[in-house]
């Protein structure tokens, strides 16, 4: 089995040290590290990644790219790619802390609208015990079951320290009182968006927590900002849904107009490290395969977009 040099070790040290780096920085580091600028030495940068990655791999853990669909920004960090009972020993929290975390996640994804943030409010009111039924034998339900003290007991005041560790370690992210995923949300929980069936982008195939919808309420398309932003820059882009054809209102800068031979070099949201390039698949609130705090079952239920504006008008 081939070691890694100590230069690999340094950026695996960081990223597990300091946190999920953003992609200036973890570049910068691996400048300082190697003397060679990943921009213009990128096929050692994504060789180095590589090597890392197939180490990491005994260990269950990966090196990997994500954005931030707030700020669409790409950032880099170290996930666990083992969600079993075990894994969770690893963990800071308790069981009640991340059967609330696993309340707020699934509020926020379930959000038809693709705001991809709840009010503090809401969060705070997330109740544990329907984290704790929806985790049971559906056949025990039909007879009593016992909530834990555990559970029933999580006070308001715990559950507002919860919110603040989970903003902290970049589990949730908090803008203007508005709970969001974290950066490590996003690193980590790429495989339950998808077997939880999470709208996905039109354009970067990714989960679309936070998107734009295509203005048809009998359309489904979303579309992340920057994906918006990096489609309809084409000079000969036609601004309409990918989807149906209707027409998609989104207003582009002179500075953001590019030729397509440009855009061509634009990375995608789905880009693992080692990667040439980041891949294609299927509104807003502030700025943008593992499960180490893997959410469970739907806490709350869909509703159409129909709905959700009948709901809202009442």
């Amino acid at each position: 089995m081939p070691t890694l040099s100590w230069r690999q070790h340094t950026l695996i040290q960081a990223l597990l040290s300091r946190g999920p780096h953003k992609e200036p920085d973890f570049k910068s580091l691996f400048f300082n590290v190697t003397g060679k600028s990943a921009a213009n030495h990128q096929s050692m940068f994504n060789e180095y990644l590589r090597k890392i990655n197939e180490e990491l791999a005994y260990v269950q853990f990966e090196l990997r790219a994500c954005r931030n669909q707030y700020d669409g920004k790409v950032y880099y960090g170290v996930v666990n790619n083992v969600s079993d009972e075990q894994s969770k020993l690893g963990t800071k929290y308790s069981v009640p802390q991340i059967a609330f975390y696993k309340g707020v996640i699934e509020a926020i994804v379930q959000d038809v609208a693709a705001l991809g943030c709840i009010s503090t409010i809401d969060a705070l009111n997330i109740r544990l015990e329907n984290q704790f039924l929806a985790g049971t034998d559906p056949q025990s339900q039909g007879g009593s079951v016992q909530i834990p003290a555990a559970f029933r007991n999580f006070s308001m005041s715990q559950k507002e320290k919860t919110l603040e560790e989970l903003v902290k370690d970049q589990w949730l992210s908090l803008t203007d009182g508005k709970i969001g995923l974290g950066v490590r949300s996003f690193l980590d929980l790429r495989s339950w968006f998808r077997s939880n069936e999470v709208p996905p982008c039109e354009v970067c195939n990714e989960a679309a927590v936070k998107a734009e919808l295509c203005q048809n309420e009998g359309c489904n398309v979303r579309i992340h900002q920057y994906c918006l932003r990096m489609k309809f820059s084409q000079r000969k882009a036609e601004k309409v849904c990918p989807g149906c054809g209707t027409e998609w209102h989104y207003n582009i800068t002179k500075a953001e107009v590019v030729d397509e031979e440009d855009d061509a070099s634009a990375p995608s949201e789905s880009q693992q490290p080692g990667e040439p390039l980041m891949r294609k698949r299927r509104r807003t609130c502030g700025g943008t395969d593992s499960d180490t705090l893997k959410p469970g079952s739907s806490q709350s239920t869909r509703v159409t977009r129909g709905s959700a504006r009948l709901r809202n008008a009442s």
